[in-house]
């Protein structure tokens, strides 16, 4: 059985045992006063009229409490409030010495009318106080239970509004990878028929891989290769010989939780500002590794630099795909994560992505990664 104190719950034992103790408290308050030199009575008669007086507010309580939630002193209602508390306060308080005093008649020799008297005289100022007390209390677990309900709203917007972000993000990147290979189809339609149909069939393929992965925000590092290969498929039916590729895995790396579609925009921007702008040969290299609580992986390609910009001139940029996932990273790891490009020797540049190092229970086969 439980007691409701506004919106509050508290078991019944516990809340006889919250009452008790003030009772107990008071016992001896009255007790010690009479042997400093006041009135002397047996201590069981001061336990029985803390009983009387304490036990009366414990059952008055719920009704006090229901009084602060219809009326509180807050907002700009606060004078309305107060001036039905104050009446309220006096009526509650006067009720409570009443119900003492008929259930003091039971156990005193003297009158109902004697026994007010005496409650209104000794208990009227502490039954008063009691009154505003409990009402702090209803107010304090009520500010306490809004702060809650508003930082667990925030909470909920907050993440709601990084997963709308991300979902965004990753959404702008199956379009712009979509209308770049239709793109190269179109192309190649005019030139070679079989060719683009084999191009179709790996899209085909890749964008269920997409669909089947696109509500998940992280995948394994081994599905994450998956659908990287499907990717690179068709890259190497666009570039023949001229596109190579090397993929460098760390066995202990393959079950790591990775953002998905990370390795996708990062080797397509590899391609778009390699081999897609300059003659002759590329070779792309993806290696994965753990360096302690990271994972790191590395794309790299060896026909593609890094312009030096002039002081004050405008960034080239690296297409979508990298700023993208610098976002996608922010959203997901904020500092915990980065990805910068640099500079390889001779030749190349490589793009480097720091992760939090954290495995899922992703166990699938390892996949067929092919190296043209």
């Amino acid at each position: 059985m439980k007691v409701r104190l506004g919106t509050t719950e508290i078991g019944l034992g516990r809340y006889l045992a919250l009452w008790t103790a003030i009772v107990v408290v008071f016992t001896v308050q009255h007790y010690l006063n009479a042997q400093l030199g006041g009135p002397r009575w047996d201590v069981a008669d001061y336990l029985r009229w803390s009983m009387i007086q304490w036990y009366t507010w414990a059952a008055l309580a719920p009704l006090v409490f229901r009084l602060a939630a219809l009326y509180p002193i807050q907002g700009p209602l606060r004078l309305r409030g107060l001036g039905l508390q104050l009446p309220a306060s006096v009526a509650m308080t006067v009720l409570s010495l009443m119900v003492g005093a008929a259930v003091s008649t039971l156990f005193e020799p003297s009158s109902f009318l004697e026994q007010v008297r005496q409650f209104l005289g000794q208990h009227f100022a502490t039954g008063f106080l009691t009154y505003w007390a409990l009402f702090a209390i209803q107010q304090a677990l009520s500010f306490h239970a809004e702060k809650t309900r508003r930082e667990r709203e925030a909470s909920q917007l907050a993440t709601e509004l990084a997963q709308s972000r991300l979902q965004a993000l990753k959404s702008q990147l199956q379009p712009h990878f979509l209308f770049n290979t239709l793109h190269a189809i179109a192309t190649l339609l005019k030139e070679d028929a079989l060719t683009a149909e084999d191009m179709l069939l790996r899209l085909s393929d890749l964008l269920r891989a997409f669909l089947e992965d696109y509500d998940g925000q992280e995948i394994s590092l081994r599905r994450e290769l998956v659908l990287l290969d499907l990717y690179l498929g068709i890259q190497g039916v666009r570039f023949k010989d001229r596109l190579t590729t090397r993929i460098y895995v760390d066995p202990a790396t393959l079950d790591c939780a990775v953002p998905s579609l990370i390795l996708q925009p990062i080797v397509e921007n590899a391609i778009r500002h390699g081999i897609g702008e300059r003659v002759g040969t590329d070779q792309i290299e993806i290696e994965s590794r753990r360096e302690g609580d990271s994972l790191c992986i590395e794309v790299r390609n060896r026909n593609s630099t890094l312009e030096e910009k002039a002081p004050g001139a405008a960034s080239t940029g690296h297409g979508i795909g990298l700023s993208n996932t610098a976002l996608r990273l922010r959203e997901l790891y904020g500092d915990a994560a980065q990805v910068r490009l640099d500079m390889i020797w001779p030749q190349g540049v490589v793009c480097r992505v720091q992760l939090p190092f954290r495995e899922t229970e992703d166990i699938e086969d390892d996949p067929e990664i092919a190296s043209a």
